[in-house]
């Protein structure tokens, strides 16, 4: 009986030891995507007083900064990797921390924030597609339902809710801009699926922000000899030290974290709480307003998420007994 007891008391702490990881792990991805909602904030905050790849150049290079000597013992793996693929980790880190980032300042420049964290809210959609196209990955009934749904929801949000601006053709830049941004980041994430680089996750990280920076560079030289200079007040360098440290650095800590301790594909899902956190903290600190055609199209993509989703389990049934 005793012995029964004690095994029932170990079983019970066990799985309370075990809830409790999972609510660290879960909390840890949590304050990583707010983090990362807090700059697209900071980023939409200073647009008129700091250029945009002046903003991603500096964000990339401090975070590498940062990053390199935690991943210090890992050195000899990252200089014999670079030597044997360097152009392919320049090719993807450069697409995927840097093209993608500076679009998205550059399209924050002209569009809102809410808008942009709704439009980022695809990057999984997209990913599966070009997963589908690149990768020859299996792609359901449902997930080509789910992604039209929610490629309409981004269409519905571009014109605005307004059939009359499809005729026109009258989109705001900046919000295509985003699109843009979003469609580099899955193109990112399906290159490094594909490139399957035999590294510690952190150190493969801070080697991509490496080439991100050198990618960077050169657009960031060419605002600086077309004079667009930035504004470093106290604006500008409050947002800066922000995009480049907590939203930077810790964040890219936090998110290789949060994939360690839940894998890949649930650390992956909290990318939508992202779009929350930019739509309350645009609303608190910006100003902006919810529109009747954000929420219709944000009803659009979580429609197609939601098939996406829930339905995949479903198509992968059938194809076993099939």
């Amino acid at each position: 009986m005793a012995m029964n007891v004690l095994a029932v008391h170990r079983d019970t702490v066990g799985t309370e030891q075990a809830a409790g990881n999972s609510l660290a792990a879960y909390s840890v991805g949590v304050l990583c995507w707010l983090l990362s909602a807090g700059v697209y904030i900071a980023a939409k905050w200073v647009s008129t007083e700091m250029p945009p790849w002046a903003l991603c150049f500096w964000r990339v290079l401090i975070a590498f900064a940062i990053l390199m000597p935690i991943v210090r013992r890992h050195f000899g793996d990252m200089v014999a990797l670079v030597r044997a693929r360097a152009l392919e980790l320049l090719a993807i880190g450069g697409v995927g921390l840097a093209i993608c980032q500076g679009m998205i300042f550059v399209g924050l420049e002209h569009a809102d924030a809410t808008t942009a964290g709704i439009i980022i809210a695809l990057i999984p959609i997209i990913t599966m597609i070009l997963a589908r196209l690149m990768l020859a990955e299996p792609m359901g009934r449902w997930q080509v339902i789910g992604s039209i749904l929610a490629f309409l929801g981004i269409v519905v949000i571009i014109i605005k809710g307004s059939p009359a601006a499809l005729m026109r053709l009258d989109f705001n830049s900046g919000e295509l801009w985003i699109v843009a941004g979003a469609f580099c980041f899955s193109l990112y994430t399906v290159l490094l699926r594909r490139a399957k680089f035999d590294m510690n996750r952190l150190a493969l990280l801070v080697l991509l922000l490496g080439a991100a920076v050198l990618t960077a560079l050169p657009f960031y030289l060419f605002e600086l000899f077309s004079d667009e200079r930035s504004t470093l007040n106290g604006s500008g360098l409050i947002a800066l030290a922000y995009v480049a440290i907590p939203g930077g650095a810790v964040m890219y800590y936090l998110f290789n974290r949060s994939i360690e301790a839940l894998g890949a594909a649930r650390a992956g899902v909290l990318l939508y709480i992202q779009t929350i956190f930019i739509a309350v903290l645009a609303y608190l600190i910006l100003g902006e307003q919810l529109q009747r055609y954000h929420l219709e199209g944000a009803a659009l993509i979580i429609a197609g998420l939601l098939l996406i989703i829930l339905l995949k389990p479903k198509i992968k049934a059938e194809a076993a007994t099939a």
